[in-house]
């Protein structure tokens, strides 16, 4: 449970990673005082090339050295609730590595629009209980939210016909019931 929660809240910094990545590495290049050479490539063709780099080259073929070819060195991973710096980044794609021996990255589709690059991959590995925050096989944490007036409101939407039904079938037999009781009891007085 902790593991598969690990490994999303990782796949999404990841994602923030490259995207923040392909934005800084176009803010350098504009930047750059020596004109680039012309490409006739797209900017956004360019970047995605660039962020592909880190699925392919840094986690398939195992080579956390091209991070610094690939990523600028004022990078910034923006998470949920903190930053992480290049080498902070960096030490957690190690300790996926060395977590998961048979680690592989699967890209499912990429988008690309000016200097912005989302990519949905799959990331798919054995976890050699060493590193990556040790699991241990056993539940660490857990947050739960439950809704508890959603089943009593589901049981009433499929048995609301029912209940109603039985509502006015017991007044029906109250008020029937009811009548009989008063005309008998009704004519016992009178005839006193």
């Amino acid at each position: 449970m902790s593991q598969r929660k690990s490994v999303l809240v990782t796949s999404f910094l990841i994602l923030l990673a490259c995207t923040t990545f392909a934005s800084a590495l176009t803010s350098a290049a504009a930047k750059a005082t020596i004109t680039p050479p012309v490409t006739t490539q797209p900017l956004a063709e360019r970047n995605r090339a660039v962020a592909l780099r880190v699925f392919d080259e840094i986690f398939n073929q195992r080579r956390p050295e091209v991070a610094t070819e690939i990523y600028s060195p004022n990078f910034r991973n923006h998470g949920l609730h903190s930053d992480a710096s290049l080498e902070v980044d960096q030490g957690w794609a190690r300790g996926e590595l060395q977590a998961f021996p048979d680690l592989h990255m699967t890209v499912v589709k990429t988008v690309a629009e000016g200097d912005l690059v989302t990519i949905l991959w799959i990331f798919r590995g054995t976890h050699a209980r060493s590193g990556y925050g040790s699991f241990d096989g056993r539940i660490v944490d857990e947050w739960t939210t439950f809704n508890q007036l959603s089943p009593y409101s589901q049981a009433f939407t499929h048995l609301r016909w029912w209940i109603l039904a039985a509502v006015c079938l017991f007044l029906f037999g109250w008020l029937y019931f009811g009548h009989i009781v008063f005309r008998r009891f009704g004519r016992t007085r009178l005839q006193s």
